[in-house]
């Protein structure tokens, strides 16, 4: 049976229900698998339609076999098709970039429980709080907890029994004030465990319980009259105090709310989640993801918000999102327009796009390789270009009251300045400040010779200015028949817009995207090189003008003894015998005469 056919069956069969499908290759390697809502439709849609994205096009022509499970809701499907990329890693889905263990702040099942960060998770019936980001989290929490309890750290079998019969004495973190000697029965069980209490709810975030406490505590000794213990009690409501200042960042009413945001570019997305208890974040992480198919925003926030919320435990019933997104439907989403809720969204994207600029970073340094592809995928996508622009020209005009006019074409390979490869031209055609005319001269200029030579062409030309300097260029290209051939953009300057053939609405790229940088720096680049150009030219006027009003002086021997001399105070210096072997005697006369 021919395998188009075996395809039609296989999806003619498959139901309409929510699940999730599994492409495989003629080796029965698995390529991919995605969740749907209605599984055969889903599946038929790879099938019945062409698809923009080259990668999805490979795909669908390498998939020899599809099987699928039928689960009961999407949320089903959601988190059936997370635990399958992380188990078989298919080639075609989005890479889950994070496989590091986490910390935990445990308290022991234990008579008199100790606390201590760990990386391992033990099912003995121990609590366990996280898992927390980064161990720096953990320290800082531990650190203010036992500056305000005093626990005990040892390892000793706490039995009453043991205790009673006098096995243990205390140590030196007793005489420290760091543990009031549970060991030798000098603290009560209960008293020990209401420690325990707070210390749970400050790692949860409140600090409410706490500060009653020991406030009640330091008023009874104050009125005791035993003012050294209440300033003590007051010092550990102060550290309380500062901790909890710097921790809560927004109404402290918002609780137990898990937010989320995403940031994008043509490979990679990175999902910030935020973990806010009491006001406080307790819980900070950004998850690099790695596309493989064009994956929509949508759908890569989707999978993001399943995995991070299983890999931190995360119970949270209210997510605030910046957009809407099918989860479960026991959860509540909110997508915050103003005040504190829309704060908080806010700096959970600072804190995305803080990361991807860290990682970016980190990959220039590392693999530039993948830096520069990165770029270049990112410019074909926002300058809606047909191919990476691995060779850009960018043209300036200059000239001061038209005089001298010159113009500029610097190239840039991968992203970075080719100076070799920078020419000059002097405008041949044109009379006057015409930037129009001199734009359409020198654009057609350089490509006629290009194509002359047989030379490589950009993928991508850049003109200095508005739609004017545009449209001349493009009649350039018109008459050399590379219209449609080569991509062309303008950029204006005053607010940064670019301009494409033929179309009035200018395209405005973020301010911060790094495809605008490239087009700036190239931009600048046309605009230094042609500046030094034009004063050069200017310069060299200026020269052969003083040399000129001498008598017996013309243009060419003017350019004779720059050559020579390098300069006009040079020749001011020079000797008549100096200057006879250059131009003759007469002529040296009347030189030495006028500057002596």
């Amino acid at each position: 049976m021919p395998q188009e056919d075996s395809l039609k069956i296989q999806i003619s069969v498959l139901p309409n229900a929510p699940g999730v499908y599994q492409f495989y290759n003629k080796e029965d390697k698995i390529l991919y698998v995605g969740k749907a809502k209605n599984l055969k439709k889903r599946v038929s849609s790879y099938f019945s339609k062409n698809h923009d994205n080259g990668k999805t096009r490979i795909l669908v022509k390498h998939i020899k076999s599809i099987k699928h499970i039928v689960v009961s809701t999407e949320t089903d499907a959601l988190l059936l098709e997370n635990n399958l990329i992380k188990k078989y890693q298919p080639k075609y889905n989005v890479l889950l970039k994070d496989d590091k263990s986490y910390p935990w702040i445990c308290i022991k099942k234990e008579r008199f429980p100790r606390i201590f960060p760990t990386r391992r998770y033990i099912k003995d019936g121990s609590e366990y709080f996280g898992p927390f980001t980064n161990m720096y989290t953990v320290r800082v929490l531990l650190d203010l907890i036992k500056g305000v309890y005093p626990l005990r750290t040892c390892n000793y079998d706490l039995s009453e029994k043991k205790i009673a019969d006098g096995k243990y004495k205390v140590c030196l973190e007793y005489h420290l004030g760091n543990c009031k000697g549970p060991c030798e029965g000098l603290q009560s069980e209960e008293d020990y465990q209401q420690q325990i209490n707070d210390i749970r709810d400050i790692i949860k975030g409140n600090f409410k319980s706490s500060l009653h406490y020991f406030k009640k505590q330091m008023i009874a000794l104050a009125e005791k009259r035993l003012y050294e213990e209440a300033q003590q009690i007051k010092e550990k409501i102060e550290v309380l105090e500062n901790y909890q200042v710097k921790s809560t960042i927004v109404n402290p009413k918002i609780n137990n709310v898990d937010v989320f945001t995403i940031i994008s570019d043509a490979e990679f997305a990175y999902v910030n989640f935020l973990q806010i208890s009491h006001g406080a974040v307790i819980r900070s992480h950004t998850m690099e993801m790695k596309k493989k198919l064009d994956e929509t925003d949508e759908e890569l926030l989707q999978m993001g918000i399943i995995e991070i919320r299983q890999r931190f435990n995360s119970h949270s019933k209210i997510l605030y999102l910046p957009f809407e997104v099918a989860v479960d439907p026991d959860l509540k989403i909110t997508v915050p327009k103003t005040g504190d809720k829309k704060r908080i969204l806010e700096l959970s994207e600072r804190n995305a796009k803080f990361y991807r600029q860290d990682r970016f970073k980190q990959i220039k340094i590392i693999d530039p390789d993948r830096h520069t592809n990165r770029i270049m995928a990112q410019m074909k996508k926002d300058l809606r270009l047909s191919e990476e622009p691995r060779h850009i020209e960018c043209f300036d005009n200059s000239n001061i009251q038209g005089t001298n006019p010159v113009a500029a074409c610097v190239v840039f390979i991968n992203g970075k300045p080719a100076k070799k490869e920078y020419r000059k031209f002097n405008i041949k055609t044109v009379v006057g400040p015409d930037d129009f005319a001199s734009m359409e001269e020198v654009v057609f200029r350089r490509y006629k010779r290009l194509l002359d030579e047989e030379a490589n062409l950009p993928q991508l030309i850049v003109i200095d200015g508005g739609k004017g300097q545009l449209s001349s260029a493009v009649k350039s290209l018109d008459m050399l028949g590379l219209r449609g051939k080569i991509a062309i953009v303008g950029i204006a300057k005053r607010l940064e817009e670019i301009y494409f053939p033929e179309d009035p609405i200018p395209l405005y790229l973020d301010k911060k995207s790094e495809s605008l940088k490239i087009i700036q720096q190239l931009r600048n680049e046309a605009h230094r090189f042609g500046i030094t150009f034009h004063r050069q030219l200017r310069s060299k006027g200026a020269l052969n003008s003083v040399l000129e009003e001498i008598d017996g002086v013309g243009a060419k021997t003017a350019e004779e003894l720059l050559k020579k001399f390098k300069s006009v105070k040079r020749i001011k210096e020079a000797t008549l015998e100096d200057l006879t072997k250059i131009v003759g005697l007469s002529k040296a006369k009347n030189i030495y005469k006028t500057f002596h």
